[in-house]
């Protein structure tokens, strides 16, 4: 009696690969939330801006001293932050009244 002869065609344990998936997917979720809990929250417009900027350029930039991803990105930023205007420090306008 062939011993193959009632063998289904795809996975022999659907339950299993659905729960590796499933495992699979928090693992991934949980990772990208560790990541993201390191970065404090956006403050700013200015913050936003800078923060979109570095990511942007982060790649780029060339790393002769092997500073890492990092460290370059928050060179990045921080210079960005420090060329941007200050906003926040600027004189409320006032109202004059008409007599």
């Amino acid at each position: 009696m062939p011993r193959h002869a009632a063998r289904r065609s795809g996975s022999l344990h659907p339950a299993r690969s659905r729960c590796l998936g499933a495992m699979l997917f928090l693992a991934v979720a949980g990772l990208s939330g560790a990541a993201r809990a390191e970065e404090p929250p956006i403050t700013s417009v200015q913050d936003a801006a800078c923060r979109a900027e570095a990511k942007a350029k982060v790649f780029s930039v060339p790393d002769p001293l092997n500073l890492g991803l990092r460290e370059i990105g928050k060179q990045l930023y921080f210079g960005c932050m420090k060329r941007a205007p200050h906003r926040t420090h600027q004189k409320a306008k006032r109202r004059y009244r008409r007599r």
